[in-house]
C-alpha cells in the first residue's frame, strides 16, 4: 500500500518513553488520530551520533526493544526507517576486521583508503579543500593498526563514521543484505541518510556526483520496491538538489519551509514564502523541525544574504535563552549550517505564531512530518545542553510517560493535535493545492477534492489564522476552530 497523505512523527526510539513498547503505547493512548505514521529515528546498535553511527542493520539495540516492536509499530503506522547509506560505525565488525587484518581482511575493499583513492595515497590540500564537508575539519583520519603502520581514511561526519565505497563489489554486497533485512520488516519508506556524500572523486567537491548519485539511487529503489517500500534520499544543501530528485520521480524534502516561515512570521512579509510554494516540489516531506538543527543553507537565493541575517538575528533574540555556541564547536555541533533550537522556542513560545507555522506547513503541498519535541510544544531544554556540551540536544529532550501525560494537557498541544487531526481526515488535502492572491501581510491556502474545500486565511502580522472547509451533506461552510 502506498505512504498515506497524513501526518508522519519523526521520534527517537527513547524520547516519548523509555523505548519503543512505551513509544507505541504513547502513540495509541495518545496521538493515534493526529499521528499516522512514524518515521523512527536509529534504533540499531551503534557507537555515536545518538544511532546514526550504526554497527549493524541486524539487530535492534536491546536497550529499545526487539524487531517484533518495530513491527508492531508498523502495523498501526505508516513507517519510516533510516538507512545510513554513507557511513558505517568503526566499531562495526567490518571495520575493526579490517583495522586487525588490513589488506588482507575480506572487508577491505569496502573502505576508502588514500591508497585507493589517489597516486601514491597523496592527496593534496587543494582536493581537499574543494570536499563538501559542512564541518570544521578535514575529511578523514589517520589510523594506526596493531603493528604500529598508519594509515589515512576517508570519513566525512565523524571520527566513528567510516565512509563506505560503493565502487566495491563488497560494500554492495553488505549493504544489499541490510537493505533488504529493513525491507522485510514492511516499512513504507527507507530514508536514504547522506546519500550525496556516497559519490567521491578527488578534484570534485564529492557531493551529488552526476551520474553516479543516479545509479546509486535506482541500486536502492530496485531492491526497496521489490517489497513495495520507496526511498526517500535526504539531502540538507541548495533547494535545486530537491527539483533535481523530483524530476526524476523521487521523494524529497522541504528543508527550505522552516527558515521561509520564521522569515515571513518575523519580518511580516509573505513574499518569499508565496515565491516558494508557488514553485515547491509537490511529491515531497515537508518539516518545520527535525533531530537536526533549523537549516540555513538551504534557503540560500530563496532568502537573500541580508534577510538570512535578518532571521537569524531575530531566532537568537526570540529563542528562550539560545546562545551562538550552542550551535558552534564549542558545544559540538557537526553541521555548520544549522542553528540549534526547539521551533517553538525559536518562535518566543507564542501559541498564536505557533499555531500559524503549523498551519502554514499543513496546508503546504507535501506529507508533514513533525518532530517529537514539536508534537508537544517544547521549550529548549538548557540544562540538557549545559550537562551533555551537545549543542543539539537543545532540540532533544527525553519525555517520560508522566511528562507527556501534563504536557498534552497545555493549551497549544490540545490546539495542535485539533489542527493535525483535521488534516488527517479531511478528504480536501488528497485533491489540488491553490495559493490564492492575498497582500504581503497574508497567505491564502486552499485545498479542493470534488465537493471538499479547505481554505486557511493567515495573517503574518497578527499571528492570526482562520480555516473554513465545506460540509457536503449540511451544503454549507463551516468554521474550523483552530
Amino acid at each position: 500500500m502506498a505512504l498515506k497523505n497524513k501526518i508522519q512523527l519523526i521520534t527517537y526510539p527513547d524520547s516519548l518513553g523509555a523505548n519503543l513498547p512505551e513509544l507505541h503505547y504513547v502513540l495509541r493512548k495518545h496521538f493515534f488520530k493526529a499521528i499516522k505514521g512514524v518515521h523512527l529515528l536509529p534504533f540499531y546498535p551503534s557507537s555515536s551520533d545518538r544511532g546514526f553511527a550504526p554497527k549493524t542493520y541486524d539487530e535492534v539495540d536491546p536497550a529499545f526493544g526487539t524487531w517484533n516492536d518495530v513491527q508492531k509499530i508498523g502495523q498501526d503506522f505508516d513507517l519510516i526507517l533510516d538507512f545510513m547509506v554513507n557511513h558505517i560505525s568503526r566499531q562495526s565488525v567490518f571495520f575493526q576486521d579490517y583495522i586487525e587484518k588490513g589488506p588482507d581482511s575480506e572487508y577491505a575493499d569496502m573502505f576508502l583508503t588514500f591508497d585507493k583513492i589517489a597516486p601514491n595515497g597523496n592527496v593534496s590540500e587543494e582536493d581537499l579543500a574543494k570536499v563538501y564537508t559542512r564541518k570544521p575539519r578535514p575529511p578523514f583520519q589517520q589510523l594506526e593498526r596493531p603493528n604500529g603502520a598508519l594509515e589515512k581514511i576517508w570519513c566525512t561526519f565523524d571520527y566513528e563514521q567510516i565512509d563506505l565505497d560503493y565502487n566495491s563489489p563488497k560494500t554492495r554486497e553488505v549493504m544489499r543484505t541490510f537493505l533488504i533485512r529493513l525491507a522485510r520488516n514492511h516499512p513504507k519508506m527507507i530514508r536514504l541518510d547522506a546519500i550525496a556524500y556516497t559519490t567521491m572523486k578527488l578534484g570534485t567537491n564529492c557531493f551529488f556526483l552526476e551520474p553516479d548519485i543516479w545509479e546509486l539511487l535506482e541500486w536502492f529503489d530496485d531492491y526497496a520496491s521489490a517489497f513495495d517500500t520507496e526511498i526517500l534520499p535526504e539531502i540538507h544543501e541548495h533547494y535545486t538538489y530537491q527539483f533535481r530528485l523530483a524530476e526524476k520521480g523521487y521523494w524529497c524534502y522541504d528543508f527550505s519551509l522552516p527558515m521561509l516561515v520564521l522569515h515571513s512570521l518575523y519580518i511580516k512579509t509573505t513574499r518569499r514564502l508565496k515565491s516558494w510554494l508557488n514553485k515547491c516540489p509537490r511529491k515531497q516531506i515537508t518539516t518545520l523541525d527535525t533531530h537536526d538543527g533549523i537549516g540555513v543553507v538551504d534557503v540560500a537565493e530563496l532568502l537573500n544574504q541580508k534577510e538570512i541575517d535578518q532571521t537569524i538575528e531575530v531566532l537568537y533574540k526570540k529563542g528562550s535563552n539560545i546562545k551562538k555556541i550552542y550551535s558552534g564547536p564549542e558545544y559540538q555541533n557537526l553541521d555548520v549550517y544549522q542553528v540549534n533550537c526547539t521551533y517553538y522556542s525559536a518562535l518566543g513560545c507564542d501559541d498564536d505564531a505557533y499555531i500559524t507555522a503549523r498551519t502554514i506547513q499543513f496546508f503546504a503541498p507535501g506529507i508533514p512530518q513533525v518532530y517529537y519535541v514539536g508534537l508537544l510544544a517544547g521549550e529548549n531544554d538548557i540544562e540538557l545542553v549545559e550537562k551533555t556540551k551537545l549543542g543539539r540536544n537543545i532540540n532533544r529532550h527525553n519525555y517520560t510517560l508522566e511528562e507527556i501525560k501534563q504536557d498534552i494537557k497545555k493549551p497549544v498541544v490540545q490546539r495542535l493535535l485539533r489542527l493535525m487531526e483535521f488534516r488527517n481526515s479531511y478528504p480536501a488535502f488528497n485533491g489540488e493545492f491553490t495559493l490564492m492572491k492575498s497582500d504581503d501581510k497574508s497567505l491564502i491556502l486552499e485545498w479542493d477534492n470534488k465537493q471538499y474545500n479547505a481554505t486557511a486565511y493567515i495573517n503574518v502580522e497578527t499571528h492570526t489564522t482562520q480555516i473554513t472547509y465545506t460540509d457536503p451533506v449540511a451544503s454549507r461552510v463551516v468554521d474550523f476552530i483552530v
